[in-house]
């Protein structure tokens, strides 16, 4: 028997101006996302693949549609509520890693755990604890410029995951990487996914990473087509 969805999003509707004109990206888009799920979403650049993806992050809202996370309306809650959401229930990984330089690999996973008002002495167990589960424990103290791309990724997936969130959103997380590094990557969000029962959505243009995923979504021109 299926698990409810983690998240919900229904007739999702997103439109920008500018110099006057108003550009529609996303028209009526609705998707559902599981638990233990690892799900990819392909299409043209421009379709609305990370619009899509950064809404559902509550990095912004749509012009109309609804959101619900747990099967609470997310849409409702103010600027304060959606910050402590995404803090404690989602996972964000990037193109760009976004690593800060001066502080070690250790530091950088402890990070969210600080922020969101964790012990020093909590966030470094943690940290190591994670670290160590993608392969990295070892890497703890090096900083990131000692680390080759594959890895700094995987540092970015662990500082992603320390917080224990409910579905991380990647946002092209391969986009740099070389095919044995890219393999590597979709192989640590699987394990996540499973063992972890968390919801991953990977939005990409590899082909070979999205049809080794769970499901594949694809848009086209702000819609889903399949």
């Amino acid at each position: 028997m299926k698990h409810p969805p983690l998240l919900q999003a229904k007739n999702l509707k997103y439109s920008f101006n500018e110099t006057g004109t108003s550009t529609h990206v996303l028209n009526d888009v609705s998707i559902e996302l599981f638990p233990g799920e690892i799900t990819s979403i392909v299409g043209p650049s421009g379709c609305g693949k990370s619009t899509l993806l950064y809404l559902l992050g509550l990095l912004d809202r749509p012009d109309s549609g609804e959101i619900s996370l747990n099967e609470k309306d997310v849409l409702k809650c103010d600027d304060k509520k959606r910050t402590i959401l995404r803090n404690h229930k989602l996972g964000f990984v990037f193109q760009f890693h976004f690593l800060i330089k001066e502080l070690s690999v250790l530091d950088n996973v402890a990070l969210p755990m600080r922020k969101a008002g964790k012990s020093k002495t909590a966030s470094y167990e943690k940290a190591r604890d994670v670290l160590g589960k993608l392969g990295l424990l070892d890497k703890s103290n090096r900083f990131p410029h000692k680390l080759s791309g594959g890895e700094q990724q995987r540092v970015a997936i662990a500082r992603a995951i320390i917080n224990s969130p409910s579905l991380i959103l990647a946002d092209e997380p391969t986009g740099n990487l070389d095919t044995e590094n890219s393999k590597k990557v979709h192989s640590v969000l699987s394990k996540l996914a499973i063992e972890e029962n968390i919801s991953v959505l990977i939005v990409t243009h590899n082909l070979e990473l999205a049809q080794s995923c769970d499901r594949v979504i694809k848009m086209r021109d702000g819609r889903i087509i399949e």
